[in-house]
């Protein structure tokens, strides 16, 4: 062989070598890094759900990169601010994939701002996992690329009246936020009183981002109902509940998770005491399930860090993430990682139960109730 074809050849191979750097870094994947993307209100009247939310995820990769990260490689996370906006969210999304080359895409906080990334995503074929949000246009129709770790808010409102309706109640409101989030939750609380010959006995909205609960409150106390089952973010919420007592309402207040448990007690003060919501993850203040035992414990570690049930659903999140990775292998790919996701059938994490399938990756359909007791404290 002539010294020319030895020259052709090699070149030929820094080539490939240069090809398959060039798809590593398209991916996000290095040989010592991974890197995933989330948009999340950071700022606005729902940052404390984004901050809770990453706060929860980075706790559980900070001690996953300290022990040498999934496979030799650590996750490195970048987080950018929609401010709860679709039109943000849609353009953090292209910045995440086109620019910055993610390999995935992690715990989006909202359902309007998870809709307008939604057929971004899909197109560029990256997977979206863990999003904080339980609408059902993530759902249906099925979506390969999209995997659900917490219950669908159709199983929320499900939990809601089934509680209700045991206890005697038969009168009960919507109070919803008038975007995909308030419709989604709007339409699980239909079909839930609907499968016991029910009907909302009346409706009240808000526009998001808003706190102009003025005429919500103003319809929903005429009709005197025993319950009022509440779907929009903390800041709405905890001024729909003021203004609500101050007309001398009795009225017992739910609301589903997405509202963030904490930060809605922190808002409501002294007014919290006996609001109710539904939450998708464990007690996180109950030592005794092993996953809640395990964030705890990280928690303790961490400098003022900020137990509450958002933060717990980014920790079980990321940890279903990362079992993912590590399923995944050295050889890391977009498909292989779908591959991992779908084989877990039956992954029992610490208490928390997530099954996944080629044709089902909605995990889990837990649902629990807890109530803010005296001083913000939350009664399981």
């Amino acid at each position: 062989m002539t010294m020319r074809h030895l020259l052709q050849r090699f070149a030929v191979a820094l080539a490939a070598c240069a090809a398959i750097a060039g798809a590593q870094a398209e991916d996000g994947v290095t040989p010592n890094s991974i890197l995933i993307g989330q948009s999340a209100a950071f700022s606005g009247p729902a940052a404390q759900l984004g901050i809770q939310m990453r706060d929860g995820a980075k706790l559980y990769f900070n001690f996953i990169n300290s022990q040498g990260g999934v496979n030799g490689r650590r996750i490195e996370m970048k987080s950018l601010d929609d401010k709860y906006e679709s039109k943000q969210a849609a353009e953090n999304t292209r910045k995440l994939i086109e620019q910055d080359r993610v390999f995935l895409l992690f715990a989006y906080v909202g359902t309007p701002t998870s809709s307008a990334a939604l057929p971004i995503f899909t197109e560029a074929r990256v997977p979206f996992v863990g999003p904080f949000t339980g609408a059902e246009l993530l759902r249906t129709p099925f979506n390969r690329y999209i995997f659900n770790v917490r219950a669908s808010y159709y199983d929320e409102t499900e939990r809601i009246v089934d509680h209700l309706t045991r206890t005697g109640v038969k009168k009960i409101a919507v109070f919803y936020q008038n975007d995909a989030y308030g419709q989604a939750g709007l339409e699980g609380m239909k079909r839930a009183l609907a499968r016991r010959n029910m009907q909302v006995a009346a409706l009240g909205t808000v526009e998001r981002n808003t706190t102009n609960v003025a005429e919500a409150v103003k319809a929903i106390s005429a009709a005197q109902p025993e319950a009022t089952v509440m779907i929009s973010a903390y800041t709405s919420v905890a001024e729909f509940v003021k203004q609500m007592k101050k007309t001398g309402s009795i009225t017992q207040f739910f609301n589903v998770s997405f509202v963030g448990s904490k930060a809605l007690a922190d808002a409501l003060g002294n007014e919290g005491y006996g609001v109710l919501i539904s939450q998708v993850v464990p007690f996180p203040w109950s030592p005794l399930t092993p996953i809640v035992k395990e964030y705890l414990d990280l928690a303790k570690r961490a400098k003022d860090f900020d137990v509450n049930f958002s933060s717990l659903e980014g920790f079980i999140a990321a940890k279903v993430l990362v079992e993912g990775l590590r399923r995944s292998g050295k050889d890391l790919t977009r498909e292989k990682f779908i591959a991992a996701m779908e084989s877990m059938s039956n992954l029992e994490i610490g208490g928390f139960l997530v099954r996944f399938a080629p044709d089902n990756h909605n995990g889990s359909q837990f649902v629990d109730l807890s109530m803010i007791g005296h001083d913000g404290k939350f009664i399981h």
